[in-house]
């Protein structure tokens, strides 16, 4: 592929996730300096989350019934910045839940499609697509490391100036971008993914993934209060989140290879046992600077390793014009159904910190769980 397609693509990816390495750690700031309480926090989160259940999907049959994935993540990437912009306005629980499930619901249409058109223009190269999503985890590290930095300099409203700004970037970025040509049978056009959905290895995957989205809910939700709690600074939210991040980039430098080798099955597995016995020491010694140090090195296998395994199953899975609806019953089940579970559980059994420690001994058990599943994938390389 040519430079400059690489460079847009790679453009794309660290705008969109810088967007996440801010939402990620600092909305639940964000909402605290509102002065929200932790079963309130959970509750917008669950929400917020939810959305990915429904806006995937329909974003991803108008992608499938169009073939035109570019058109989708510009208009979802331009809605997603007018409706952020609401932030800086409204007031009270139901208005900020209002606009924050308004933005996620056109936010969610831009991942999915930015996936398939990138696998297609790369021609589903592990390596290349490695190389490009890899600038997703540097756009992540670098907004945790400034979001931390500016918020702790000013307050938790810093957070609606730094989103706003991004996602002018991303919609930037999304112009910049061009469509790829895939040429269809007629058999393709007309084909149902139910027999993709149903079958016994995709259910495995599908279970695995969910439970590893419900054991995410006390780190996505609380881990900058966590640390908070933990007399942790602000800033060192933003460096342990950006040590984990790190270590990402690092495996996807290698993904490709590891996949090669190892194939999905003892990927995901290996993943899913070191992510339970992260949650595991974070629960009960984050409050140790070394503990919460390899803890935070463990994403690397916990999302890095995990997502580039689960993204060449997915397209290996699925028919070339199945894509877009393959990712979205995908990101609506997993990270939709799975995230907003995950969420609500962690602000219900969290109780403004006294429950953090329940919390991770949860999210340790059901990545147990995921395991044995992850067990039963039986992918064709």
């Amino acid at each position: 592929m040519g430079s400059s397609l690489f460079h847009r693509l790679s453009f794309s990816y660290f705008t969109y996730f810088a967007i996440l390495g801010l939402v990620t750690p600092f909305l639940t700031v964000f909402l605290d300096g509102r002065g929200y309480n932790s079963l309130a926090i959970g509750e917008i989160l669950a929400i917020f989350t939810a959305t990915k259940i429904i806006g995937p999907t329909f974003w991803a049959l108008l992608a499938d019934k169009s073939g035109k994935q570019l058109s989708i993540i510009q208009l979802g990437s331009g809605l997603a910045l007018l409706s952020f912009t609401l932030l800086f306005w409204v007031r009270g629980y139901w208005p900020v839940t209002f606009v924050l499930a308004i933005f996620s619901l056109f936010w969610t249409a831009i991942l999915p499609q930015l996936e398939v058109m990138t696998m297609t223009s790369i021609r589903r190269n592990a390596k290349i697509y490695a190389r490009i999503r890899l600038w997703g985890s540097v756009g992540f590290m670098v907004l945790v490391v400034v979001s931390g930095e500016i918020i702790s300099y000013y307050d938790s409203e810093a957070f609606t100036y730094i989103g706003w700004f991004i996602l002018l970037a991303l919609f930037l970025s999304s112009l910049l971008l061009k469509q790829p040509k895939v040429q269809r049978s007629k058999q393709q056009e007309n084909s149902s993914i139910f027999s993709k959905l149903i079958d016994k290895n995709f259910v495995a995957f599908f279970i695995a993934g969910l439970l590893l989205q419900i054991s995410f809910g006390p780190y996505y939700s609380f881990f900058a209060l966590y640390l908070r709690d933990l007399s942790y600074s602000d800033s060192a939210v933003g460096i342990f989140i950006s040590i984990s991040v790190i270590a990402e980039i690092g495996v996807f430098f290698v993904a490709g290879r590891l996949y090669q080798l190892f194939g999905a099955r003892l990927l995901i597995s290996f993943s899913l046992i070191a992510t339970s016995i992260r949650w595991y020491l974070m629960g009960h010694f984050a409050d140790s600077l070394i503990i919460l140090l390899f803890a935070q090195l463990i994403h690397a296998l916990s999302f890095g390793l995990y997502h580039s395994a689960s993204i060449q199953l997915l397209q290996k899975h699925f028919q070339v014009n199945q894509q877009n609806r393959g990712q979205a019953v995908y990101i609506a089940g997993v990270y939709g159904v799975g995230g907003a579970i995950g969420v609500y559980i962690a602000g219900v059994v969290w109780q403004d910190g006294l429950g953090a420690t329940l919390a991770y001994e949860y999210a340790a058990l059901a990545c147990l769980f995921a395991s044995v599943f992850a067990w039963f994938i039986h992918d064709k390389r």
